[in-house]
Parts: C-alpha cells; sequence; structure tokens
C-alpha cells in the first residue's frame, strides 16, 4: 500500500468574518433557511460589512457558506425594553452601531439545513464571545426566536411557553439552544419580528455576561489562555465490526464535547481492538489486515472532529506505507485538517512480533489553541524529542501509549512528568485498560491516564491537574492554562527553558522527512 495522501480526506472548515464575495451565497442561504420571512437584501448585508465588519462571521465548509451571523454594538440602556427588531438594527442597516458602546447585540443566525447537526450555530456563538471578550463588552443581547409556539399558542401563554422549554419539557430549536449556550431569559417581547408566524411575533431577550469584561476601561486585559481537555481511558474488548468500534469512538467525542472540550486524546494503538474480529492469529498478518481499516479510520476520526467541534489526538493506528508498516498518530483538527506524527522510537516487541519501522522526523503543530506535539509511549522516554519540540514552540505534549504491564505504565508517566518539569510544559498521557484474549500480543492492558504540570506554585501543588482511576473505563477533564505557562517561563521560581547551559550543551537535531 503506498502512503496515503490525507488531502483526500480533509474537510476544510473555517470561522471567519464574512466579506462581500460571501453576499451572493449568504443571499441564496437565506432563502433555505427562512423561506416565510422578509429576507436580506444586497444593501443591509453591503451596510454592515462597512460599518461593523468584525461583527460579521461566517463558516465556510470545503469552499461553501453553511452559516453565518450578524450583530452590532449599541449601548442597551438607551432602548426601550419593548423594542423591535427594526429598532435595534435601524431596519436592517445598522447605522446605530455605536463603536463605543457596552453590549454586543445579534440580529441574525444562519445554518444551512443541509449541514445542522455539525454545531455550526454553537461555533458562530462562540465567535461572537471572543468578540466580545477582545473589545472587553459587558454582554451579548439577543432577540431570539421560538419558532414552535405556534404549536402551543392555544394551550400556553407566551411566559409558559417559555417556561416548560427552560425546564427542558419541550424542545425548542432556538430558545432550547440558547439556553445551552449560556444565555438567560430577560423578558419576552410582543411584535418582535411582524413576519415570524412560527413564533407568532414573540422574541425572547436574552443575555450572556461577559465574566471577564472591565468596567473601568475599553481596554481588554487576557489573564487566562485555558485550553480543556478530555482523556480517554480507553477500554479494550471483543468487538464484531467496524461499526461498532465507531460507536463507541463516538461516544467518547460526545462526551469530550458535552465538556466543551478543545481536545479529545485517545490512546495508542487502540484500533487493535479491530483484530479481535479479524480471525487472524499471526501478528504479523493480522497487522496487516489491520491496515485495510487505515481509510476508514481516517474517514470516521476527520466527520466526527468537524461535527462535534473538537480537535482530536485519534490515539494511533498501523499504517501500511511502501510496503513498511508504521505507527502513526493523527492529529484531527476541528475545522477539518489532518497531521500526522510517526512513532520515533519503536521498541523491541513491536519490531519482534509487528515488524514495525520507526519514523524520522519529529513534528510541532499549529492549532486553534497554540502548538501541540505528539510523542508515542516510547517516544516520551527520550528526552531530547520534547527538548525540541519545545524548543519549537510546543505547550502541551499529548502522549498517546500502550503498555501491558505497571512497570511499562510507570516508565510513560514518569518520563511524562519528568517532561513536564524540565521543559515547563504540560504533558498528557492517554492509555488503553482491559484486555482482548483473542488476539496475540494484545492480550492484556494496563493504565492511569492523566494531564500533568510543571511543579511551581501557580499548578497543581503535586503536578497533576487530573487522573483516571487506574484499570477502568472512563475519562479524566481538565483545563490547562497557555497565560501561566507563559508567566511561568518568564518569572516562575526556577526557569529551566532559561537557565539552560546553552554554552554547554545543546539538542542538534537531524530530522529527515519520511519519503
Amino acid at each position: 500500500m503506498s502512503k496515503l495522501d490525507l488531502s483526500n480526506f480533509e474537510k476544510k472548515l473555517e470561522v471567519r468574518n464574512l466579506t462581500k464575495d460571501d453576499i451572493d451565497q449568504l443571499l441564496e442561504m437565506q432563502k433555505v433557511c427562512f423561506p416565510n420571512m422578509d429576507p436580506w437584501k444586497r444593501e443591509h448585508l453591503e451596510s454592515h460589512l462597512s460599518i461593523f465588519p468584525e461583527g460579521q462571521f461566517c463558516v465556510e465548509y470545503d469552499g461553501k457558506i453553511i452559516g453565518s451571523c450578524s450583530s452590532l454594538i449599541i449601548n442597551f440602556d438607551e432602548y426601550d425594553d419593548k423594542h423591535t427588531w427594526d429598532d435595534i438594527t435601524d431596519e436592517g442597516y445598522i447605522t446605530n452601531h455605536n463603536p463605543e458602546g457596552y453590549n454586543l447585540y445579534g440580529i441574525e443566525v444562519m445554518v444551512d439545513p443541509d449541514f445542522r447537526g455539525m454545531k455550526i450555530g454553537k461555533r458562530l456563538y462562540e465567535a461572537r464571545k471572543e468578540l466580545a471578550r477582545e473589545l472587553n463588552l459587558k454582554s451579548i443581547i439577543i432577540g431570539g426566536r421560538i419558532p414552535n409556539y405556534h404549536k402551543y399558542k392555544h394551550e400556553l401563554s407566551p411566559r409558559e411557553y417559555v417556561e416548560e422549554v427552560s425546564s427542558q419539557n419541550i424542545y425548542d430549536p432556538v430558545l432550547t439552544f440558547q439556553i445551552m449556550n449560556g444565555f438567560t431569559v430577560m423578558r419576552i417581547n410582543p411584535g418582535y419580528l411582524p413576519d415570524d408566524a412560527q413564533s407568532v411575533q414573540y422574541a425572547t431577550l436574552m443575555e450572556w455576561n461577559n465574566i471577564e469584561y472591565r468596567a473601568k476601561t475599553k481596554r481588554h486585559f487576557k489573564t487566562a489562555y485555558p485550553v480543556r481537555i478530555t482523556v480517554i481511558q480507553y477500554m479494550m474488548k471483543n468487538i464484531e465490526s467496524f461499526e461498532e468500534f465507531a460507536k463507541q469512538v463516538e461516544y467518547y467525542v460526545d462526551v469530550a464535547y458535552d465538556f466543551d472540550s478543545d481536545f479529545a486524546v485517545f490512546p495508542e494503538i487502540f484500533t487493535t481492538q479491530l483484530m479481535s474480529f479479524l480471525e487472524e492469529k499471526v501478528p504479523s498478518k493480522a497487522i496487516r489486515r489491520l491496515t485495510d481499516y487505515t481509510e476508514d479510520y481516517i474517514e470516521l476520526f476527520t466527520n466526527l472532529a468537524v461535527k462535534y467541534n473538537v480537535n482530536i489526538i485519534g490515539g494511533s493506528h498501523f499504517v501500511e506505507e511502501d510496503d513498511h508498516i508504521y505507527n502513526i498518530a493523527y492529529l484531527f483538527r476541528r475545522d477539518g485538517t489532518i497531521e500526522k506524527q510517526y512513532k520515533i522510537h519503536v521498541t523491541p516487541n513491536e519490531r519482534k512480533w509487528w515488524g514495525i519501522q520507526p519514523g524520522d522526523m519529529v513534528k510541532v503543530f499549529d492549532t486553534d489553541c497554540g502548538k501541540i506535539a505528539i510523542q508515542i509511549c516510547y517516544d516520551i522516554q527520550f528526552p531530547e524529542l520534547a527538548r525540541y519540540a519545545v524548543d519549537q514552540g510546543a505547550n502541551i505534549i499529548f502522549v498517546p501509549f500502550c503498555t501491558d504491564d505497571r512497570q511499562g505504565y510507570l516508565r510513560v508517566r514518569y518520563c511524562a512528568q519528568a517532561r513536564a518539569v524540565e521543559n515547563q510544559v504540560y504533558t498528557v498521557i492517554a492509555g488503553t485498560v482491559g484486555n482482548l484474549t483473542q488476539v496475540e500480543n494484545m492480550d492484556i492492558q494496563y493504565a492511569q491516564s492523566g494531564i500533568f504540570t510543571p511543579s511551581d506554585f501557580e499548578f497543581a501543588r503535586d503536578g497533576i491537574v487530573g487522573e483516571c482511576h487506574p484499570n477502568i473505563e472512563t475519562v479524566v477533564v481538565g483545563d490547562v492554562d497557555l497565560e501561566i505557562l507563559r508567566r511561568q517561563r518568564k518569572s516562575g521560581t526556577v526557569r529551566q527553558l532559561r537557565d539552560r547551559r546553552r554554552d554547554l550543551f545543546e539538542v542538534s537535531y537531524k530530522g529527515i522527512e519520511l519519503k
């Protein structure tokens, strides 16, 4: 099997500001999003881009606009409590936008119906929240439709309907979504959108408060950069099909999404679980058969990263390239792009039983949460690799691992914690547990997955953000703060990165990328 071209699997998803070139697509999209309501006119959208381009966002997926949102800045205290959409938007042109205002007001969100279920709306709301933080705005206010209210208008008043939705007794596609994204109901406005028959012209006035808002100044100070990580301690058990494997994997990605995670981390070679139904007893032959699922594996994780809006460290998988087998860890970004890291140091066991070949390139990857590196199991036991990755800007080193006994696990853990201390970097280890009784050379597993920090006052006292109980199927979720890491590297009690004697020693890297 020749080397896979990952570009054939990548799905490019990007949240960005709108441009005038996007207007034609937006005008077409709104026809399917709001077929029974008065549409935007071109001059409306041109006015938005002229007056407040920073507040107009879209989601582009493989070259197509599939979602958008519009907003302006106001001083909400200047408006009547019972305002209408026309009042707050100056009839859609936002000429009342006030750059010195205190509130971001959201006036429109659209998601192409063919792409609903991919968390597009959440991405747009997160873009608004980040804008509010950057501009030091007090809150985000929206006038939200309640499109399912027409089904209940003879039974419930608008207030009763909103209370039932808030109690999760009734589902409303707009109001439920807004509540789940941290907005609270302020009041109900009648006659908000005269052409909104589904909402019977009512709207819920809702607010999200920016807890980082600083009242004395318009200048924004970023005092924290939290990154949330979900580590999956994956149970190896016999399965009957790839579909069963995919179902288990999606369950855990969904868990990571429910925790608003930035990364979901799976263990090393956990795809060997597929060998439990391959009925091949010779390890070297079983591995060759396992590589037949490479494209299915890549497609599965690419789709899950985009669908659940989470960056996935997809454990690692055995891949055949030019008649050689490599142990490769993949980064599946939530924008649909893919990267890979070959295992550099192959264990004697891997070489003996499976004929695994080593990679030759240490990589550091850009993500929307800064630079990261991946070092597969045995690789974390070689300090030069971590030192090089940190020198190239890595703030987090992810370590998918698979060990069969406590001694092997402790080698990974102790070395991961050592790398965290000596390089002032976060390290994350994710391992397999359980057993595969029918798979030769993969019969037992031992793991206690965790998230580790450097050792100084601003970090956890024992250098552990969180860890799983050993040898059970579970997850650990924790936040690491990149701003604290930056400060400690400059002014911590000890400064290992700054205090190295570069006049005496250095790491000389001779990386050659695989052909």
